[in-house]
Order: structure tokens, then sequence, then C-alpha cells
């Protein structure tokens, strides 16, 4: 039995293109289906009953008709779930929320479903759209789709040796897969310096709730480093900088 023509999901925009005829071509990260792209038909148009639902960070229930083989699928319906109207409001908010888009886009695979990355984005944006910490917020999401990607550095045990590390004596490196020695330190490898309040900081963000991340207090020089360690590991394995990281850093 073949698949319905026409199917319904809830998803999070997290790209939009313009298209010619004033259409969009919108990236999804939906609950059901993963990463998706489709084609909505004249969006852009003041007529439109679709004009403003399809914004990137808008949360949103769509009806879409399956593509012929080879073409994208088609937006026929969208209602917005959830707009986030104050996190558009604050540029510190509103870069917070396209960082983490962009960080679903490289680690979501289209047609891939995965309902832990999907729900740790609504929690995130919500988290930031009412006004929690932007840098606690955003390392939490980093480790959380590091874990619920299969990616999760190694925290308690060097990577080379497989012994426990020490407190004081450890390095951290994304390609050996997380913490090192400092006798087991990989020639080649880009290899940080990694304190005691950093690994702790990563260990706690690993298994604590949202909420218990944003009532740690962070010190600047701890929030930097933890930035730096997890810009890396992202970078690592998706092979390319984050675009809105420098903006970001700009910003901070």
């Amino acid at each position: 039995m073949g698949q319905p023509r026409s199917f319904r999901t809830e998803g999070v925009v997290i790209r939009s293109i313009p298209m010619m005829e004033a259409g969009l071509m919108v990236t999804l990260f939906t609950r059901e289906w993963g990463k998706l792209r489709a084609v909505v038909h004249g969006a852009r148009k003041p007529s439109s009953k679709l004009v403003g639902h399809l914004e990137v960070l808008n949360c949103v229930d769509l009806t879409l008709h399956r593509g012929r083989p080879g073409n994208l699928d088609i937006v026929s319906q969208a209602q917005i779930v959830e707009a986030f109207p104050a996190l558009r409001m604050r540029l510190e908010g509103a870069t917070g929320g396209m960082y983490m888009t962009e960080v679903v886009d490289g680690f979501g695979a289209e047609g891939s479903p995965n309902q832990e990355i999907y729900q740790l984005l609504v929690q995130c944006l919500r988290a930031l759209h009412g006004g929690a910490p932007r840098e606690h917020v955003l390392r939490y999401f980093e480790m959380q789709v590091l874990d619920h990607s299969g990616f999760m550095p190694e925290l308690h045990l060097c990577v080379d040796c497989r012994e426990a590390v020490q407190p004081g004596q450890h390095l951290y490196s994304p390609e050996a897969g997380g913490t090192l020695c400092p006798s087991c330190g990989i020639k080649g490898q880009q290899v940080y310096h990694m304190s005691v309040n950093a690994l702790k900081t990563l260990r706690y963000f690993r298994r604590s709730s949202l909420e218990e991340a944003c009532s740690l207090r962070l010190e600047p020089q701890l929030s930097r480093e933890l930035t730096n360690l997890l810009s890396g590991t992202l970078k690592f394995w998706l092979d390319r900088e984050i675009r809105s990281k420098s903006f970001l850093e700009r910003l901070a």
C-alpha cells in the first residue's frame, strides 16, 4: 500500500529561501519526519493565507502534499503553534535562536526523525523566549545535541589509555573523542587545555535538566572556555563553522 498523498506534522522552520513567483522553499525540522524541505507556492504574496506563518523560528502545524518523485513536498496549510515574539524582539535572543537552528540543520538528517532533538530545540527556544541566560541555554543545547546525535565526547576516561582522568591533569580533543591524559596528547590533532571547572560543568550539563543548567553560575572566563571547547567539537563533526557563531561572539 502506497503512502498517502498528504500528511500532517509539527515542525520548526529552520531555513527559508525565496523562490520565483512569490514562493518559498523552507527547511523544517519536524517531530515525525526529521528534517525535510518543502515548497510553499505564493507564500510571499500579501493575499496569501500563509504570510507570516512560515518565518524562521516559528513552530507550526503543517499539512503537506507529497511531491512527485524527485520533487519537493508542497505545503498546503500552516498554522502557528508558537511564534516566540519576545525572542524576536531581542537581537541576542534572535541570534541565539538562529544559531540553534543552524546546529540542528547540520546534525539533522532528511527523513530521519530524532524526537529528542526536536523536543530539545523547542524547549530551548521557549527558554530563550522566556529570558533564560543565553550562554547557559546554548551550551546546554550543544551538549544535548551531541548526546542525542551519538557524538557525545568522553568526559571521564582518557580516550587513548582508558584510565580515569585525574583532576587538573587532562586535555581535550574533539578529533580523539574527548578527554586525554597529558601523556596521551596525540600529535597532529587539535588539543585543548581543559580546566577542572570546565570538565565538571560539561559533565553537569550532560546529566542535568535545562532548568538546573540555567541556575549554575558561569564566570566569564569559564563561559569562554566552554564556548571554545564546544564550538571546536561542533566544527569537527560538522566539518564547518556555524555561520552565526562569529556574530554571537561579537554580541558577547
